[in-house]
């Protein structure tokens, strides 16, 4: 193994000539999940009298459950070890998320994780997020795994990262995977914050962790009509072809949650699209479609044809009309809708690329493209940075986003005087 410092990292001066070391098992070995309040207890315990930040993840079942519920948490600390919790038996983790609030929680990609944690009881008063920090450094591969392999020098196994993790019993495999996700994560963390320590980025960082925090457990934002988010849908014309694309999507969303098993898996999008466009009258025809073959797709034939139908008696008054968007248009219409704010997106933009290059940022990390696209649509009727400042803040911004875009953000926003 490559060797340690006095705090157990990874010295990257001294990872081997000849490639990072496979990491295939914890250091304690690979522990088996918690699955009862006395073995929960022994965990609160173990992980009250450790100290220092805790490495946490969340395996879900994405692609396999309708629900984003945690089916597996990972924790470690320094005097704890490492344990894993099995979330199905213990649904109430608020006794552990006492003992380790206080605590700075140490994730990466934490806003995947950190809804489903917070259905469990454990919310994060601070934060550490290891792949947002390699973004801000200027890291340009930000997995768990490359980042573990270019700054410590370990390599990491990902392949089972897409697992259906709902499966009882676990595989021993899997469980050695889950573990290692967080056995180097608080090493990682202290190398990511020496980097950010050494671009005098740890400000901007803490700004972006308390980001995090606020809006990383909200759940996400309802969307008014989700159907029109069906793959494939932009070939679907006509109100009442998409009508069918609505009727269709709700009927498979009801199975779907009833049965949490992810939509796609009842019927793929691919299957409600072929569907709108040709309409079918009749079993016969409909199980000749792309996505209709399978076995469970076929025995809910009649609750396909039963949502054509409806589609088909719908009024004309209550077929799909576009729906209002809120906001800027796309951004390919605004030359064709106002050249004037295209000229000021296109300046913006500018300013932003030019900003985050020299700062070996992501623009995106910069500030959120969403973001630009507002300001430089509807812009402060009086343009200054104070009134462009206000403005970014209303939108999300930081303050080290508006110190660093400020003022030649607020020169983009500034139309030129027509030409004479």
């Amino acid at each position: 193994m490559p060797p340690t410092d006095a705090a157990g990292a990874a010295r990257p001066e001294d990872v081997p000539a000849d490639g990072p070391v496979p990491l295939t098992a914890p250091r304690e070995g690979t522990p088996q999940p918690v699955t009862t309040a006395d073995e929960l207890e022994e965990v609160v315990a173990r992980f009250a009298a450790g100290t220092g930040p805790v490495a946490l993840d969340a395996e879900r079942a994405s692609g396999y459950r309708y629900s984003q519920r945690a089916y597996l948490v990972q924790l470690r600390r320094a005097g704890a070890g490492t344990a894993l919790i099995d979330p199905l038996p213990l649904p109430d983790l608020t006794a552990l998320d006492e003992v380790i609030g206080e605590a700075e929680w140490v994730l990466h990609a934490a806003s995947q994780d950190l809804p489903c944690l917070a259905e469990l009881g454990l919310r994060p008063r601070r934060l550490f997020d290891t792949e947002l920090a390699a973004r801000l450094a200027g890291f340009e591969r930000v997995g768990l795994a490359a980042l573990t392999e270019q700054l410590l020098g370990f390599s990491l196994e990902k392949h089972h990262s897409a697992a259906d993790w709902s499966n009882r019993p676990l595989p021993e495999s899997w469980l050695t995977y889950a573990a290692l996700d967080v056995e180097l994560l608080v090493e990682l963390r202290d190398a990511l914050d020496a980097e950010l320590a050494r671009q005098g980025k740890s400000e901007w960082a803490a700004e972006e962790f308390a980001a995090v925090i606020r809006n990383g457990a909200r759940p996400p934002r309802v969307r008014a009509e989700p159907w029109r988010r069906t793959s494939g849908i932009h070939r679907v014309r006509g109100a009442r072809a998409q009508a069918r694309v609505r009727s269709l999507w709700y009927a498979r969303d009801q199975i779907a949650a009833r049965r949490d098993a992810a939509p796609g898996r009842v019927l793929p999008d691919s299957a409600i699209v072929a569907a709108a466009e040709l309409d079918p009258k009749d079993e016969k025809t409909l199980l000749t479609l792309p996505g209709f073959g399978g076995r469970s797709v076929r025995r809910l034939a009649r609750t396909w044809l039963a949502a054509l139908d409806d589609a088909r008696k719908l009024p004309d008054d209550a077929l799909p009309v576009a729906p209002t968007v809120e906001g800027p248009p796309p951004p390919h219409r605004w030359a064709e809708r106002d050249p004037v704010a295209a000229a000021r997106l296109a300046r913006c933009r500018e300013v932003v690329v030019q900003v985050a290059g020299a700062h070996t940022l992501p623009p995106e990390n910069l500030i959120a493209p969403d973001s630009v696209r507002r300001l430089a649509w509807v812009p402060p009727e009086d343009v200054t940075d104070g009134t462009v400042a206000e403005t970014l803040r209303g939108l999300g911004a930081r303050e080290w986003q508006i110190h660093l875009l400020l003022p030649a953000l607020t020169d983009a926003l500034t139309d030129p005087p027509p030409a004479p």
